[in-house]
């Protein structure tokens, strides 16, 4: 069993070329939001995973297990209701309505430009249909939303807004 207890988000600071030779761990959503797990890479090596409390892994991620080799994270397939707006019937306003609905119920949610994606969950797929949205069960790579006060916001990216964010108002 190898023990890994480093984490490089979005592998920062690495050569593509050196992160794109690791191998890989494929990991689902529960898997990579828990700092402690077993997992098997795809050499085939028996991981012991040991990050800090709190820590939530993305695709794209790096490990470094305790002989200094790298293992890229990869978000597993798992299963999810993607929901999309209805090109014939539907506005502009119904996808962030089901957002604003769905984080109403605290629902671990992935938000992309044309679609929702969550767990499954047959009450809510009710009410969004009942909203005359698309509801497609599938399996997709699963990455939430962090949370207004989660690790930098939306999926744990670094667009290089290293500056605040401020507006003259009118009063």
């Amino acid at each position: 069993m190898l023990t890994v207890n480093k984490h490089l988000p979005a592998a920062r600071g690495l050569a593509a070329a050196l992160v794109q030779r690791a191998v890989t761990v494929s990991l689902d959503w529960d898997t990579r939001s828990k700092s402690r797990f077993d997992a098997n890479d795809s050499a085939g090596r028996h991981l012991a995973v040991f990050l800090p409390r709190g820590t939530v892994l993305r695709g794209g991620d790096l490990l470094v297990a305790e002989d200094g080799s790298m293992i890229r994270v990869q978000a597993a397939p798992q299963a999810v209701l993607q929901v999309r707006a209805c090109p014939a019937h539907g506005s502009a306003t119904d996808l962030p309505r089901a957002a604003y609905h769905l984080g109403n119920r605290h629902v671990q949610l992935e938000v992309q430009a044309d679609y929702l994606q969550f767990e499954p969950d047959p009450v809510l797929a009710d009410m969004l249909r009942r909203m005359h949205l698309i509801v497609t069960e599938m399996e997709a790579p699963f990455e939430p939303e962090a949370g207004a006060y989660g690790e930098g916001g939306g999926h744990g990216q670094h667009h290089g807004h290293d500056h605040e964010h401020t507006h003259e108002h009118g009063h």
